[in-house]
């Protein structure tokens, strides 16, 4: 164990583990900081909604529309039956979107694929641009994708990739922030419609349940894209 304990440190303190390390440090600043997560917010609401937009197309419902506001909710809408499996598995998929979105791009930094992981998230954000519904919405995701399109344009290599694993980190903190939001505002009775409580409507589960399920994916994704991260060579 010991031993164990010692080469995982060693792998932590090489130079390029050092520098992902400090990018997740800034990455957990901007996700814990008001100020920058009041604007960043928006790029999780982003992956949220996309989540519930893929889930619905998948389970066979038809996507009305997705929309973004300026307070960084947003509200996907899909037609189908109003219960049963694909109405549910469309309201499961919102936050851990976020979580799984962030471990895929741990995964894809740290096989070198940075670049690759810059362009599918450029055609994620196009195609979701075809189902945006309002001003705010198409600014938010052209904003975002205008971003990512400069890193994989101008920036060299090394950026790319400094910048992927910030983007993974960011995800993976951000997935859980939410969380505890929304806990925060069901306790304070101002989220009647969240997605916890109609999945509880919908089930007979307690919205508690839901929101302990979607914490532990949050967490065991952190920890995952974290020692990937952090322990295999990267940047």
């Amino acid at each position: 164990m010991d031993e164990l304990v010692r080469e995982w440190t060693a792998r932590l303190l090489d130079t390029g583990n050092v520098t992902a390390l400090v990018v997740g440090v800034v990455a957990l600043v901007l996700v814990c900081y008001r100020s920058t997560w009041r604007v960043l917010r928006n790029v999780v609401t982003i992956a949220h909604e996309g989540g519930h937009a893929v889930v619905a197309l998948l389970s066979g419902r038809k996507l009305n529309g997705i929309r973004l506001h300026s307070d960084t909710s947003g509200l996907t809408v899909s037609t189908g039956k109003a219960h049963g499996p694909g109405m549910v598995f469309t309201l499961l998929a919102g936050y851990p979107a976020v979580s799984l979105l962030g471990l895929g791009g741990a995964w894809l930094v740290t096989a070198d694929l940075a670049r690759v992981m810059l362009w599918v998230c450029i055609g994620l954000l196009v195609v979701m641009l075809l189902a945006i519904r309002n001003a705010y919405g198409v600014l938010s995701v052209v904003i975002t994708g205008a971003v990512l399109f400069a890193v994989s344009w101008y920036a060299t290599p090394a950026w790319q990739a400094s910048c992927c694993a910030l983007l993974s980190w960011f995800l993976l903190f951000g997935g859980i922030r939410p969380i505890a939001e929304l806990r925060g505002k069901r306790v304070r009775g101002r989220a009647s419609e969240s997605d916890a409580d109609q999945l509880a409507r919908l089930t007979g589960l307690p919205g508690g349940v839901w929101l302990g399920t979607w914490f532990l994916v949050g967490i065991a994704a952190l920890v995952v894209g974290a020692q990937w991260l952090l322990v295999m060579p990267q940047v």
